[in-house]
């Protein structure tokens, strides 16, 4: 059954992607890629929970079902759905019905390439399933064809693909010390990697992570390794940047903690851990200085995702059961709330004809509805009570605390109050500063773009209000799976 169920979930938007490219009909093009995400979406419900039943190996090894992958398809599984909506509204607002054959292929093929790597039991295949995300999603970013997305996309390319270099010379790193164990050829899934690495030479491990961690951690967004991010958020398609920010930087996280199971059976996981908790911290103070100073509105939610990443990093690095369960319920609600943002900006952007923060006011009295739904994901995604970032950010601090890491905590405490100051700063002046015209034009909208807004902040509202034992119990084991090897 479980075999099923994720050939179900692959093949779906693989097939999707090859009928919008002989199918070109816009309606049709636009229907097929919303079928594909509701699929898969229904697909990585039952596969999250039969997770917990596995690791469930498939394809002589080659695939893998495990917990933390499975939720990882999970969380893309809701952007996807969630984007996929919100496209057919936007999309239409562009204009660009002779384009979007090519749009929903690629949108489709993005998916697919993030749930592919989410699956791979391989270190190497995980390695190209990543860099396949970035030769897809590149020409999504650039598919408005204006000269700063393009640049963007350009950007986009060069900055990631070199740090996906390092992180192919980690992985070669990796082989090569499991070779003076299991001799000079053998299967570098995760498990032969991880029973191995006790017997590995521990300075060659360290290096390999080191480097991995760089790699992937340019893909994640951290900083210093960022700078590729605002750039390509803000320029995409507003799905897309959901795409970007809620699915693909988990998907490149997902490769860190793989790894960092490895060191922690290497008993290098000090090591390890201590540089992920820094590059987190990294991540928040960056994103507290451009989010204050910020004047674009995307640009300020794509500094707000290099942020979160960075709590995303704290969570994994403290590690035990609280951190493991912060980071991935962060993840989750990270995923919903961006999604919520981006689509909010999309709307606000097109509706004002600008993407500068200055440019944009009045927007409760343009449309109240839509408004209040965007200052709500505003609130949120600074870590603001009841919403459920607030919860999982608490739970890492706890984790931090527990394990040690006070310094991290007290840094985390007081980035996070200068980011909530600052973004919302930014929302006082675009729903406050009120001009006269702003008021005479009503800004319409869509169902299609409202809609998702509204099915993204319920569950956000909800896992704020109450965290669901079941997930508890499932984030429990995922740490017990992944910590295990600690030393």
């Amino acid at each position: 059954m479980t075999g099923t169920l994720l050939l179900i979930l692959m093949i779906t938007p693989a097939i999707a992607a090859g009928a919008c490219l002989i199918f070109r009909a816009p309606r049709f093009v636009e229907s097929v890629n919303l079928l594909a995400s509701i699929v898969v979406f229904v697909m990585a419900i039952p596969l999250a929970i039969l997770s917990a039943g596995g690791p469930y190996r498939l394809l002589g090894n080659y695939v893998v079902l495990d917990m933390v992958g499975a939720w990882v398809i999970l969380c893309t599984a809701i952007v996807y759905l969630l984007a996929s909506i919100y496209s057919v509204g936007y999309m239409r607002l562009l204009d660009e019905d002779p384009k979007l054959w090519g749009f929903y292929a690629l949108f489709s093929g993005f998916a697919f390439t993030i749930l592919l790597s989410a699956i791979m039991n391989n270190a190497g295949l995980y390695w190209i399933a990543i860099e396949l995300t970035t030769l897809v999603s590149a020409f999504l970013v650039a598919f408005e064809r204006a000269a700063e997305s393009i640049e963007a996309a350009w950007k986009y390319i060069i900055v990631v693909s070199a740090g996906i270099s390092l992180a192919l010379l980690g992985t070669v790193l990796f082989y090569w010390s499991g070779s003076f164990v299991l001799g000079s050829t053998y299967d570098m899934s995760w498990d032969v990697l991880r029973d191995a690495a006790p017997k590995m030479n521990a300075a060659l491990v360290t290096l390999a992570f080191l480097l991995v961690l760089i790699g992937y951690g340019t893909k994640v967004g951290l900083a210093p390794m960022h700078s590729w991010l605002p750039d390509a958020h803000s320029e995409s398609p507003a799905p897309i940047s959901a795409m970007l920010s809620g699915a693909l930087l988990n998907g490149a996280m997902l490769g860190i903690v793989r790894f960092l199971t490895i060191a922690d059976a290497a008993q290098v996981g000090g090591l390890a851990r201590t540089t992920l908790v820094a590059l987190g911290v990294v991540s928040l103070l960056i994103g507290a200085l451009f989010i204050v100073r910020q004047n674009g509105i995307k640009r300020l939610i794509a500094y707000s995702s290099v942020e979160h990443m960075g709590v995303v990093a704290l969570g994994f690095g403290f590690g035990g059961p609280l951190g493991v369960a912060g980071a991935l319920y962060h993840m989750l609600n990270h995923s919903l709330n961006k999604s919520l943002m981006f689509f909010g900006a999309g709307n606000v952007m097109r509706g004002f004809g600008s993407k500068e923060i200055g440019d944009i006011r009045g927007v409760w009295a343009r449309n109240s509805a839509h408004g209040a739904l965007w200052l709500a994901g505003a609130a949120a995604i600074t870590g603001a009570p009841p919403f459920g970032l607030f919860l999982s950010e608490l739970v890492i601090l706890r984790a931090g605390l527990e394990h040690g890491f006070g310094w991290a905590v007290y840094a985390m405490i007081v980035l996070l109050i200068v980011i909530f100051i600052g973004f919302l700063n930014h929302f006082r002046g675009m729903y406050f500063g009120l001009a006269p015209e702003a008021e005479a034009t009503p800004l319409r909208l869509s169902n299609w773009c409202v809609a998702p807004m509204w099915l993204a902040l319920a569950p956000l509202l909800l896992f704020g209000l109450w965290w669901p034992t079941g997930l508890w119990d499932h984030f429990l084991a995922v740490a017990h799976a992944l910590t295990s090897a600690a030393p």
